[in-house]
């Protein structure tokens, strides 16, 4: 393969940092250093410098945070979707937002090739090489750890001494990947579901059983579906979410632990730390199911597993993802309102919702007399609606079938 500059989506850990030196040694090439700022906090100190010590000619940093909350966090919020029942997706909307400006690099810089550290056993190589192709077919792309003839970690490692590239940090035995949105944990102790994680994975929540005694009560302000109020402030989306992020992990609020189907076959189990998006999550569906009919509910219900199951397999570029987009917008046009919840070790308690578009009704929920309804109607109601099934008893009775 011919390949004379690269775009490299660098993040600093220990597969990336390898790669520049691996790109120098087997192509040659000039190597271009990207770094989307997600929220990663501390991850994202010396960077520039140690990708230049790697051997990198010039590294980008770039601050995504607000894009990212508003045009892929927001959208999936949302829509309610979550995949497979716990995992709300942190990992995987990042990396078409990622993919997005690895081009916007690639087309400025004059580059032919872009590349990424996923391994060939996880999803995100899928969402990297998929977004990548949907934004610019004509680069190629590049994942070194499908082809280089590095083993394992102890490999890589070997690998940066030899060649005196400077090792990130260590965190612990596991893999990890962080921004605004979770903290996400796999490998080492956790690759045995029958054990319960250790102490030690958490970084971000306070584990439920030291929580405070008291509960924290938040309130959250939507218009058209997305957080836009904390505590009756009106506040910017990320400032919102780093303040969210904070109350709900002191309160234990947030893990997820799950054992997933990875989109390449592989069963994997992981532990999440999600706090402000637990919370958001949960005050959102309570603030729809006040403002939405039956009918649009319960179909945007199996809708939101399709749309999670877009975003988990890369197809965020997607002609589907982008019409379901749409569909969930126009779902969304009343979900304005005010929702309160208690926090408390590590449980997320609904405590009020409000809306001047609520379809709740005091005097239909009630058994007192409401103007809209008679009592007497709901007669003729059941007798049509359990028609068919009195038609097939009386077939069945006149066919001297058994029940």
């Amino acid at each position: 393969m011919d390949v004379k500059k690269v775009v490299l989506a660098y993040s600093g850990g220990l597969d990336t940092s390898v790669a520049i030196p691996w790109f120098k040694d087997n192509f040659g090439c000039e190597v271009i250093c990207f770094t989307a700022d997600l929220g990663q906090e501390e991850e994202l100190k010396g960077l520039e410098e140690r990708s230049k010590r790697a051997g990198a000619s010039k590294i980008y940093i770039k601050d995504l945070k607000q894009e990212f909350v508003e045009d892929y966090i927001f959208p999936t919020l949302k829509a309610n979707a979550v995949y497979e029942g716990k995992y709300l997706l942190g990992t995987s909307i990042s990396r078409p937002l990622i993919a997005k400006y690895l081009v916007e690099v690639a087309e400025a810089e004059g580059a032919d090739a872009v590349a990424h550290g996923a391994t060939g056993k996880g999803n995100d190589q899928v969402r990297f090489d998929i977004s990548l192709q949907s934004l610019n077919p004509s680069l190629k792309v590049i994942a070194p750890w499908r082809i280089w003839d590095l083993g394992s970690r102890a490999d890589a490692i070997n690998y940066a001494i030899a060649r005196g590239i400077e090792l990130p940090v260590s965190r612990g035995p596991y893999s990890t990947d962080r921004n605004i949105w979770h903290l996400s944990h796999e490998g080492a102790d956790l690759e045995d579901p029958a054990k319960e994680p250790p102490g030690d994975v958490l970084m971000l929540i306070t584990p439920p059983e030291k929580a405070p005694d008291e509960p924290a009560y938040v309130e959250i302000g939507f218009e058209q579906g997305a957080p836009r109020s904390l505590n009756g402030r009106r506040t910017d989306a990320v400032a919102m979410l780093q303040e969210l992020n904070r109350i709900a992990a002191a309160h234990g609020v947030g893990i997820i632990d799950m054992v997933s189907n990875r989109l390449v076959g592989i069963k994997s189990r992981g532990v999440y730390e999600c706090p402000g998006g637990t919370v958001l999550y949960y005050a959102h569906r309570e603030l729809e199911y006040l403002t939405l009919d039956r009918n649009t509910l319960h179909y945007k219900e199996g809708a939101a597993h399709r749309f999670a199951e877009l975003c988990y397999d890369g197809l965020w570029f997607s002609p589907l993802r982008e019409a379901l987009s749409a569909f969930f917008d126009e779902t969304q046009k009343t979900v304005t309102g005010t929702v309160r919840l208690k926090l408390f070790k590590g449980n997320c308690i609904s405590a009020g919702a409000t809306s001047p578009y609520s379809l709740y009704q005091e005097g239909f929920a009630t058994f007192g007399r409401f103007e809209l309804y008679d009592h007497k109607d709901a007669q003729g109601f059941i007798n049509l609606f359990g028609l068919p099934l009195r038609v097939r008893a009386m077939m069945k009775k006149r066919a001297g079938l058994k029940k």
